[in-house]
């Protein structure tokens, strides 16, 4: 999130931003924010604020994005399509090097930027090509098996649309994006305006 600020602030020319102006972007604190940034090292000076070119720069290389990373698309359904289509990977340092599917009328089809490949040569492709990051947008049935075989063939990690639950070994990176909890998370809120600000959770 800071990062997303701070090359907004780059884009438009501003030398400096002090916490305060950070807190108030990201939703938080002053303390925070200095709280957050001083893990990774000191960056800013007191009285001063923080030098934004360089602390986007220090940003983007502690998340790895000075290089970039390939990614592999598991589905070429709706999510799976609009996922491809994504502009934002590119201009984030991700690039869609493989789309995958089971239906034969897809494969061979363009997807945004590549051409649908059929699952049984996934293996294939990532001993040929390393790309360690996979996306599954895929049913719940069978994912935990196509997640296996990622697994077994290098990739290490993975963003989960699946509506399932599933488990990687330790030395793989997994994360969840379940949109109908998320909404069910809005509901609630709606649903009972006040009810964790009063603190019955």
């Amino acid at each position: 999130m800071y990062l997303r600020y701070l090359e907004d602030l780059d884009t438009r020319g501003q030398q400096t931003a002090s916490s305060d102006e950070l807190a108030h972007l990201c939703g938080t604190t002053p303390a925070q924010v200095r709280k957050d940034l001083s893990f990774f090292g000191s960056f800013g000076k007191r009285g001063l604020g923080y030098p934004v070119h360089e602390l986007t720069a220090h940003l983007r290389e502690i998340l790895g994005l000075q290089r970039e990373w390939k990614v592999i698309i598991i589905g070429a359904g709706k999510i799976g399509a609009a996922l491809a289509n994504y502009r934002g990977f590119r201009q984030r340092g991700f690039k869609v090097a493989g789309v995958y599917d089971n239906d034969p009328l897809k494969v061979g089809q363009p997807w945004g930027e590549a051409i649908v490949r059929r699952m049984e040569d996934i293996e294939a492709d990532l001993t040929r090509e390393d790309a360690p990051i996979a996306v599954l947008a895929i049913p719940a049935e069978g994912a935990q098996q196509v997640v296996d075989r990622l697994v077994a063939a290098g990739v290490r990690a993975i963003l989960n649309f699946a509506p399932t639950q599933i488990t990687v070994p330790p030395h793989v990176n997994l994360k969840s994006v379940n949109m109908a909890m998320e909404l069910e998370g809005l509901s609630f809120a709606l649903t009972n305006p006040g009810y964790l600000d009063e603190g019955v959770a």
